[in-house]
């Protein structure tokens, strides 16, 4: 049922991203048809197809036969065509040759060809988060623990200073990380916020106490506490370019890689202040490499390399200043301090 109620939310937005696109750009290299197997998602199919992969619902829209796509699944089979000199997609379920007749399907939904590989952006759809010096510095922190132990963990009590005026029992535990900067201004752009444990409280004042839930390593004191937020959901978006300019850089990549590419996440320095949307997607530029050129005249002289197209991210969780991004395409090696703008 809950796969079902995400399925009524995803459907509408895919057709509402139609208007996204205004010329078609099919990839010269498409196939005729195209079989969907396990592990296929919907941006890696549609780039089979097309240039862009976002503009992919244009291209069932081409189709006045097919009223309802709904989702594809491993065993349907893509075929690819121009009516009329117009490009367009059919599909048959599991080789029927029925193809411009969908119909309802009985499978599990879990089933189904999602958008984007959910399970690379899952661990940071709520942790860790994002957050300014004053969220920070406001607010409850970790005082003591119950039964004067020295460090705290699952099963354990903690005393919070403060919470008097709970909004929700629920507290996420969190300790201050690294501060993100501006490479342009140099300017502190937020902190990241360190996922530490799960607590319920159990008894609202000054100090509070509070149960240790479950916990990713040891608690200490000073440890912040935040209220629980509720899970974002990866599968209610589709991908699309911002409508206005949007250029900034990569300022981290997550897991710990020197280089970046396909399926990893990043941060880049622009957020929701800039007008970043969940799903925007934005091109990544790898800075062009400077070459010696000792032809022209005795002296040397440092010559800059044009910055190169190397992938396509997509914005999944935006903060304030900077988002959490999926590297959705990587034509080359990716690294901090590239360039990302709007197509």
């Amino acid at each position: 049922m809950f796969f079902r109620a995400i399925l009524g939310i995803l459907i509408p937005l895919v057709f509402a991203a139609v208007a996204w696109a205004d010329e078609l750009k099919i990839n010269p290299n498409h196939p005729d048809q195209y079989t969907v197997v396990k592990g296929d998602t919907l941006w890696d199919i549609s780039g089979k197809f097309l240039q862009h992969p976002w503009e992919w619902p244009q291209l069932w829209h081409n189709n006045p036969q097919i009223k309802d796509p709904h989702w594809i699944y491993p065993g349907d089979t893509l075929y690819f065509s121009y009516v009329n000199g117009v490009p367009r997609l059919s599909f048959s379920q599991d080789g029927n040759d029925e193809k411009l007749l969908p119909r309802v399907r009985e499978s599990e939904i879990d089933q189904a060809i999602r958008m984007i590989p959910s399970d690379a952006i899952v661990q940071f759809l709520n942790s860790p988060k994002v957050v300014t010096a004053e969220e920070l510095q406001h607010a409850p922190y970790v005082i003591g623990f119950v039964g004067e132990h020295l460090i705290a963990g699952a099963g354990d009590g903690v005393y919070v200073r403060a919470i008097e005026n709970p909004s929700g029992l629920g507290y996420t535990i969190y300790r201050a990380g690294k501060a993100y900067v501006s490479p342009v201004t140099k300017e502190i752009l937020g902190y990241e916020a360190q996922y530490i444990a799960d607590t319920t409280l159990q008894e609202p004042g000054d100090p509070a106490t509070l149960l240790i839930n479950k916990s990713d390593m040891e608690i200490q004191r000073g440890d912040r506490l935040m209220p629980t937020s509720e899970g974002e959901l990866a599968l209610n978006y589709f991908p699309r370019p911002p409508k206005h300019q949007v250029v900034g850089s990569i300022i981290q990549v997550k897991g710990g890689v020197s280089q970046i590419g396909q399926h990893d996440v990043v941060v880049i320095d622009k957020g929701t202040a800039d007008g970043l949307e969940v799903g925007h997607t934005l091109d990544v530029y790898r800075k062009g490499h400077v070459i010696v050129d000792r032809y022209q005249s005795q002296e040397a002289v440092a010559v800059k390399m044009p910055d190169e197209l190397a992938g396509v991210l997509m914005v999944f969780r935006p903060f304030e200043r900077v988002s959490y991004a999926l590297v959705m395409q990587a034509t080359a090696a990716m690294h901090t301090l590239d360039r990302v703008q709007t197509p």
